[in-house]
């Protein structure tokens, strides 16, 4: 009985020794077995896991570069399928942007120069009028902000008619 349990001790220490190899750190790999040649660190203490992460995506180029066919500088500009293209944009981009600044001027209405006639709660709350011409002023900030990348976008486009 004394021999198994001396066994079983001696085989509890050859795993706990054996789970204690030195883990070197090599860049961004960890190996137990130090490379020749690199310049590696030992890591002490603790436990370390390693997760591995998939390979990024490959991108949306590299197929159309692969075919063989690369459409010349000044044909792509200039083909008709690009100039409709640009033309629709250009379309959509000024709609938003008559929408956007019909909303500006609403707000401004709304925001009388930051002295908005109050609502009815607010009357005898006077935080929710202060909340109330915050948010106005706020929505005024990210309207112009809005107005302003619009108006980069449309400038962006190749210009037609302008």
């Amino acid at each position: 009985m004394k021999m198994r349990i001396f066994l079983a001790m001696v085989g509890l220490a050859s795993c706990a020794v054996w789970a204690q190899a030195p883990i070197y750190r090599c860049g961004n790999e960890y190996t137990n077995n130090k490379p020749d040649g690199r310049d590696c660190k030992l890591l002490s203490g603790g436990n370390l896991t390693v997760i591995q992460s998939t390979p990024p995506p490959k991108p949306a180029a590299a197929p159309a570069a692969s075919t063989g066919k690369k459409p010349a500088a000044g044909n792509a500009a200039s083909s008709p399928e690009q100039a409709r293209r640009d033309s629709d944009a250009r379309l959509i981009l000024q709609a938003e942007l008559s929408k956007a600044r019909a909303r500006q001027q609403q707000l401004q209405a709304e925001y009388n120069n930051g002295e908005p006639e109050k609502q009815g709660p607010e009357m005898r709350n006077h935080q929710k009028y202060l909340d109330r011409v915050e948010s106005l002023k706020a929505s005024l900030a990210r309207v112009a902000s809005d107005i302003a990348g619009i108006e980069r976008e449309i400038d962006r486009l190749a210009p037609a008619g302008r």
